[in-house]
């Protein structure tokens, strides 16, 4: 069985006496690329601020690279991309390069100078995401898609070893969203990178990705590709709340 980076047992939250998440029992095997689907209001979200431990849960316990999270301090193993294509201010002055860069101010510090190591290792992350000819580009003037490179290769500056990625495909034109998930699964396969993303695509996701997870305040399933795909509708419906329809995709 492969090591578990994330593992999580029995996790319950609550806010303003709502119950968010209700024992929830979930694990992100190393080298996985797991999906996170679910309606709105669900509990996504939170399950990602509690993994970051932004939020602390009301009971279970959670580890992280097999360390209990309230001793795990290796945070640069964990890189955050969150939905900045939909809401990033184009007009912030700032070069490909230069927002890259802000992935290391946290290693380096603010008022420090880049050693050439790190200026080399900023260079690496901008090719990793086949962005090299827009390096010295204004970050306002790339498209949503490219933007989301720039700020997934911000992550990979400091060798992340787990990418967790809250619906970033939000304000990516369709033409760019599949070379977008090209980026992640090169990232997924050849560098090894440990995946988790909520999206709401849930036909395209059941083709990316090697594990998927459905929750709505309980986790509704937890498994592989081709087991989610065998979800009937009216079962999808049960689970949303709503009727929804599963659309496969085959590229």
């Amino acid at each position: 069985m492969s090591e578990a980076i994330i593992s999580m047992k029995n996790i319950s939250f609550s806010y303003e006496n709502k119950q968010i998440l209700d024992h929830i029992n979930f694990s992100v095997s190393k080298g996985s690329f797991m999906g996170l689907v679910g309606p709105n209001g669900g509990g996504k979200t939170t399950l990602i601020k509690l993994i970051l431990g932004l939020q602390k849960a009301d009971a279970g316990s959670i580890q992280l690279f097999g360390q209990p999270i309230e001793k795990f301090n290796n945070w640069h193993k964990i890189g955050f991309v969150s939905q900045k294509a939909n809401a990033f201010n184009k007009g912030f002055p700032a070069t490909v390069y230069e927002v890259v860069s802000m992935g290391l101010t946290a290693k380096v510090g603010y008022l420090k100078f880049f050693q050439k190591k790190h200026k080399e290792k900023i260079k690496e992350a901008i090719n990793q995401v086949g962005m090299k000819a827009y390096t010295h580009e204004n970050i306002g003037n790339l498209s949503g898609g490219q933007q989301q490179r720039i700020f997934i290769a911000r992550s990979l500056v400091n060798d992340p070893e787990l990418l967790i990625l809250d619906e970033p495909t939000v304000g990516v034109d369709n033409e760019n969203v599949q070379r977008f998930y090209d980026l992640l699964d090169n990232l997924n396969r050849n560098k090894g990178i440990t995946m988790l993303m909520i999206t709401h695509d849930t036909g395209t996701i059941a083709e990316q990705a090697t594990e998927i997870a459905c929750l709505n305040k309980t986790l509704h399933f937890h498994g592989k590709p081709e087991a989610y795909k065998r979800i009937s509708n009216e079962e999808w419906s049960h689970i949303y709340g709503h009727n929804i329809h599963l659309i496969t995709h085959d590229h």
